[in-house]
């Protein structure tokens, strides 16, 4: 409230002297400031003038009050400002026609001080309330703005922290991969293969670009549980024995143990393909034995694409 004027400015529009100079002195003995038009032309041009309140006559030549109070209207600045009607015509259908017009009150003349004073008190009170509200929301727009600004930055950052996130992930994947190649000679190329065809696969089977690019950087970790088996094994020559298959088979739960403590998306993927890799339709596949649709499909189609690989490729304990 303290940030409104003091003062209103009131605008008197009426062709008669007497009838300004009434109201001239009326109003100025409330406080007001007062501006005087002596036609609608001139009172349309006074608006400018940072006018809270207009009392206007209804018959004057050129443009009668309800054309003023509809031009005035029709600017979007004024669509609230007060508008009362003061004329010597104060039947009901006057009365309607001004509010049509866009008219808040009507006084009848001859006028009377006390009601004049009432009426325009009325009518300013509330439309200080009205500019009260308005320049509350106006700040709260601005405030709103600025959070969604503030809002809009944090995301960014969220973007950019979950892309260094993913790239971390990546990183990681890459170097537990050259740690397997490393450790595995044999295999080399086999890791690039798998990706390819899990990847080619997921995209066959209609799954989603985020599902296809998740499989795509898990796939490679299928084997990630190599990592503890003898190199012996590993590079052995020739069919195992039934106890180095045994031992060979638990990459499967080495690997899964390995990605358990991740929270990364890919890495999860990763743990469930390096667990389900190697088990079967029919249930005859290994650690667990399950089957059918039991197997998670990003297993499964890792699981297509590693016997693919093994079956075109050499290996020595296949």
């Amino acid at each position: 409230m303290n940030n409104l004027k003091k003062i209103k400015r009131i605008l008197i529009v009426d062709d008669e002297d007497a009838v300004r100079n009434l109201l001239l002195e009326i109003l100025t003995s409330f406080g007001h400031e007062v501006e005087i038009a002596q036609n609608g032309y001139e009172a349309l041009s006074k608006l400018v003038l940072d006018i809270d309140l207009v009392m206007l006559d209804v018959e004057m030549p050129g443009m009668d009050g309800y054309e003023v109070a509809q031009q005035i209207r029709r600017r979007p600045k004024f669509k609230d400002l007060p508008i009362i009607f003061c004329t010597g015509m104060s039947s009901r259908k006057d009365r309607l026609r001004a509010v049509e017009a866009g008219g808040n009150d009507f006084i009848a003349k001859p006028l009377e001080i006390t009601e004049i004073g009432v009426r325009t008190t009325s009518l300013l009170n509330a439309k200080e309330a009205n500019d009260q509200v308005k320049r509350y929301q106006a700040e709260l727009e601005e405030k709103v703005a600025e959070r969604t600004v503030d809002l809009r930055y944090a995301l960014e950052k969220m973007i950019e922290a979950q892309r260094l996130l993913k790239d971390a992930s990546l990183d990681t994947i890459q170097c537990l991969v050259a740690a397997i190649e490393f450790k595995d000679t044999n295999t080399a190329g086999h890791i690039k293969r798998i990706s390819q065809l899990s990847s080619l696969l997921a995209r066959k089977m209609k799954l989603s670009p985020n599902e296809v690019e998740l499989i795509q950087n898990a796939s490679p970790m299928h084997d990630i549980g190599k990592i503890g088996t003898p190199e012996n094994i590993l590079l052995k020559p020739g069919e195992l024995s039934i106890d180095e298959t045994k031992l060979m088979r638990q990459h499967t739960i080495f690997g899964s143990k390995i990605l358990t403590q991740s929270n990364s998306e890919v890495l999860k993927i990763g743990k469930v393909i390096a667990l389900t890799h190697h088990e079967k339709w029919d249930g005859s596949g290994y650690p667990n034995g399950i089957r059918g649709e039991d197997i998670p499909m990003s297993g499964r189609i890792c699981a297509v694409a590693d016997v693919f690989d093994a079956l075109t490729n050499v290996r020595p304990y296949k």
